[in-house]
């Protein structure tokens, strides 16, 4: 199965979706199973008592409590508009944010951070000066502190499409702001695995969208493969992702090479593999992992790997690096649930 495909279909009732590139599984999106605020919603709330021991306060949502970090010229009983950054950890208040974005195929609308960009992926001088130019026509009525973020998939899109979701985004964004008056409310809902597929995986452009297939692609069975902890690499070697209560522990083995460079070559798999089986498994927070050893003077090529293999994560990823034992540390933000919390039993 050659070329990207994007599948929609449904796992125990709910809406998912899967990237499988090339006949390998890249990325996984499932619904959660009951009402569980999704990653973006918008919310009208209100300031409840601040937590200055840790650094914020919480918030009144129409159910529940939202812990909120920005806390400078906020008093409680204020009114706010604040939007769901991640899922909340078990026993833990919703993690919101009061710098909104308002998120489509071609556009990222920014109340609060003027100004017009360009994805940095769009490399031709032209696309970039002829998408500025668009931008700045269908912002020009925009208030002054309204920013736009064009995306990349920008690059492939008809000017007409751009222009439309650009003008809809605005469009939300105004009218979510101008509603600030009222007890706690939901204003808009959070993109769900469908939505978030055509929403983010338009670039690059699918070769095919399929409704339904994921036992026809073998999805399932790529699905069932992330119950277990073991991750096989090329060579022989494997790696082990366990996820405690504290952190994310990775295991990085050799297995039967025994050749000078089998941890080098083993150790570099496991650095390519590791975001995408953090990202399928929706594991984040610290991680640590304990590559198979090396001499220290391999660090630094483990280290450009690492780099490399993060670069383009979309989850926020701090890369600490090593510490005295020879652990290499990093943390990942937690952007959704836990996919073992999410998993329907007997697919």
């Amino acid at each position: 199965m050659k070329g990207r495909i994007v599948l929609l279909d449904t796992l125990g009732d709910r809406p998912a979706a899967a990237l499988v590139v090339d006949g390998r599984l890249e990325d996984l999106i499932l619904d959660p199973v009951d009402d569980t605020p999704l990653t973006g919603a918008i919310y009208r709330a209100v300031a409840d008592r601040p937590m200055k021991g840790q650094g914020g306060l919480f918030v009144k949502l129409p159910s529940g409590s939202g812990f909120l970090r920005q806390t400078s010229g906020i008093a409680p009983g204020q009114r706010l508009l604040v939007q769901v950054t991640g899922p909340a950890e078990a026993g833990k208040a919703l993690p919101v944010t009061t710098r909104l974005l308002f998120k489509s195929r071609y556009a990222i609308v920014t109340p609060g951070a003027p100004g017009l960009n360009v994805s940095r992926r769009i490399k031709d001088e032209d696309d970039r000066a002829a998408l500025g130019a668009l931008a700045a026509d269908v912002m020009a009525e925009a208030p002054d502190a309204m920013g736009l973020i064009l995306r990349s998939a920008c690059a492939a899109a008809e000017e007409d499409e751009i222009a439309a979701d650009i003008a809809e985004m605005r469009a939300l964004a105004e009218a979510v702001l101008a509603d600030l008056d009222g007890s706690p409310e939901l204003l808009v809902e959070g993109a769900g695995a469908h939505e978030t597929a055509w929403r983010d995986w338009a670039d690059p452009a699918p070769d095919a969208v399929v409704e339904g297939g994921f036992a026809d692609h073998g999805v399932i069975e790529m699905i069932d493969a992330l119950r277990t902890p073991r991750v096989d690499l090329t060579g022989g070697g494997h790696m082990m992702l366990e996820p405690t209560r504290a952190l994310v522990a990775v295991d990085v083995n050799t297995g039967p090479d025994t050749s000078p460079a089998a941890s080098l070559k083993v150790n570099i798999a496991a650095a390519r593999d590791l975001p995408r089986q953090l990202r399928l498994r929706g594991l984040g927070g610290q991680v640590v992992v304990d590559f198979a050893p090396i001499p220290k003077k391999d660090r630094a090529i483990l280290d450009q790997v690492i780099r490399a293999a993060f670069k383009f994560e979309a989850a926020e990823t701090n890369l600490a690096g090593w510490t005295t034992l020879g652990l290499y540390e990093m943390t990942r933000k937690r952007d959704r649930l836990p996919l073992a919390d999410l998993l329907p039993d007997g697919i």
